[in-house]
């Protein structure tokens, strides 16, 4: 399964190619920013600063410049390989002991 840090945080979770960012994250433990969870509200949109992704839609709302920019929408993106996000409202769902 590939793994996902989240940065500035440093936190790593893993993240099975058939499970969304969103989804990956919460069953770590981790709650990323989110609302509609299909694409369309934009609320847990955040930077890839490495690796790969695919859209589980065909449209997800992110602009071509913002694709360029490297933005992507964790709630409907599976991780095809190793990846590093910028994703600086990420919290922890449980205090870390």
């Amino acid at each position: 399964m590939p793994r996902v840090t989240l940065e500035p945080q440093g936190w790593s979770f893993h993240a099975d190619e058939a499970v969304t960012l969103v989804v990956a994250a919460q069953q770590a433990g981790i709650r990323l920013a989110r609302s509609c969870r299909n694409g369309t509200c934009r609320a847990c949109l955040c930077r890839l600063r490495s690796g790969s992704i695919r859209y589980t839609i065909d449209w997800p709302g992110v602009s071509a410049d913002e694709k360029d920019e490297g933005l992507i929408l964790p709630c409907v993106a599976c991780a095809l390989g190793p990846l590093v996000i910028d994703a600086p409202s990420a919290t922890l769902l449980t205090p870390e002991a």
